[in-house]
């Protein structure tokens, strides 16, 4: 067979590797051109979600074009290595900082001498740090007060959460070996139900994790209250607990709204409280951040530090992960410069607006409860009315709007709820007023053709 023009097999038209099946299974004997090549992997990608459409995911999709260029430029770096990148490893400390300081912690408190904190490949490991930080400090504890920790038939660690958990939470326990003790939602309480979750603390708890945006409902555990109750809990208990704060989605949205109840740092037992940076950080998925409270007695434990080089002294290295790239530290902290307090502000109050307005028209149509409304944590979560008289049912709401390239999610609640159904949109900062109009206007059609 006569070979092809170079400058043929130089570009999707006209090249052999075009009419060839796409290598699947085996690794290909030779390979392309570098343009050939990310054209056919832009091809494989078509049919996947378009960013501006997708109403299911809380990850951002969309960055400035300088974060992204920073980000390109720090791929090569490694996170892990501190003395070798030893300012990426500074601007990691200004993020933890940063945080701690937002969340409660007195600006006259000390990042290192105070209070403590480190990058993670995303929330779920920062809430993988805080439940060992919870375990470890429980088995110090119990072992002071005579009890035989390694007696799992008398004294198994559990760990006490609402049923609208997180999957890492999950993994947590089953990894860890701690009994998980999931606390029911009821249609009138779709987060951690106050009047009995300490029903389910003994002496073998290790703590209380509440949850500050319950990935199901955007519904948030009173946090406030929880401690209240620990504190009472606590004065009479042979072991106090402590609780942490999964604030993966609300830690980045509640400093900066009005309508939300101390939460964070300014309550006593709160000990940790890990966030998303990927979410309304607004930095591409890869990253989160845990801080510990040094004045609780659940600081970080012996067992979860380790001390590495950092320019001619050493720092505790506290991930769970290894190498991975600087490149999302680096974004992190650009947005904190780039938007300061008052811009996190604004983009904020921009998502809760959009989420208000969603809720109001869903609500306008008749034909749907709203669960919540986007006035705290922009989602809004809604059920079929149950007197809505439809043929059709939210699954089919979902599949219909995929035709016009929404996704929006439909699911059963969790444990207790489980035969209720409900939709779930995320409003994330790149969703404007304009996409909402557009969204709006395909779901008055979808229902249309539903009903129809």
């Amino acid at each position: 067979m006569e070979k092809k023009p170079e400058y043929l097999e130089r570009t999707f038209l006209g090249s052999d590797a075009f009419k060839n099946p796409i290598a699947k299974d085996v690794l290909p004997q030779d390979g392309m051109d570098p343009d050939v090549a990310k054209t056919i992997v832009e091809h494989i990608r078509l049919n996947e979600a378009k960013a501006d459409q997708n109403f299911a995911t809380f990850c951002t999709t969309e960055m400035e074009k300088q974060a992204d260029e920073l980000m390109l430029e720090g791929l090569n770096t490694n996170a892990i290595d501190k003395s070798e990148y030893p300012r990426t490893a500074a601007m990691e400390n200004y993020c933890v900082s940063m945080l701690g300081h937002l969340w409660g912690i007195p600006e006259n408190e000390k990042f290192g001498d105070d209070f403590i904190g480190t990058s993670t490949v995303g929330s779920s490991e920062g809430c993988m740090l805080g439940g060992l930080s919870l375990l470890f400090t429980w088995k110090h504890r119990a072992k002071a007060a005579g009890l035989d920790v390694d007696d799992l038939h008398k004294h198994r660690p559990n760990l006490v959460i609402t049923s609208g958990y997180q999957v890492v939470w999950e993994k947590f326990c089953n990894y860890w070996n701690v009994e998980m003790r999931t606390v029911p939602m009821h249609d009138d309480v779709l987060s951690l139900d106050m009047d009995h979750v300490m029903d389910y603390v003994d002496e073998n708890t290790i703590g209380i994790v509440g949850i500050f945006g319950i990935t199901y409902t955007g519904g948030i555990d009173d946090i406030k209250k929880l401690d209240s109750l620990v504190e009472d809990y606590n004065k009479t208990a042979k072991l106090p607990i402590k609780i942490h704060v999964d604030a993966a989605s609300g830690g980045f949205i509640a400093p900066f709204l009005d309508g939300f109840e101390p939460w964070d740092f300014r309550l006593k037992n709160v000990a940790s409280i890990n966030v998303s940076g990927h979410k309304y950080g607004m930095v591409y998925p890869g990253i989160g951040w845990i801080v510990w409270r040094k004045n609780t007695m659940d600081y970080l434990p012996k067992e979860l530090r380790y001390s590495v080089a950092y320019l001619g002294d050493s720092v505790d290295s506290i991930a769970i992960n290894f190498s991975r790239s600087g490149a999302h530290i680096i974004a992190q902290y650009y947005n904190f410069i780039r938007f300061g307090f008052n811009g996190y502000k604004a983009v904020m109050e921009n998502t809760r607006d959009v989420a208000k307005t969603l809720a109001k028209n869903l609500r306008e149509l008749g034909i749907f409860d709203i669960l919540v409304d986007g006035s705290k944590l922009p989602l809004v979560c809604w059920k079929l009315k149950d007197n809505a008289d439809r043929k059709w049912t939210l699954y089919d709401l979902e599949t219909k709007l995929k035709e016009f390239g929404w996704q929006v999610p439909a699911y059963p609640l969790p444990e207790n709820l489980e035969k209720q159904t409900i939709q779930r949109i995320v409003v994330r900062p790149g969703m404007t007023m304009t996409i909402l109009d557009d969204f709006l206007e395909d779901l008055q059609m979808a229902v249309k053709e539903l009903d129809d």
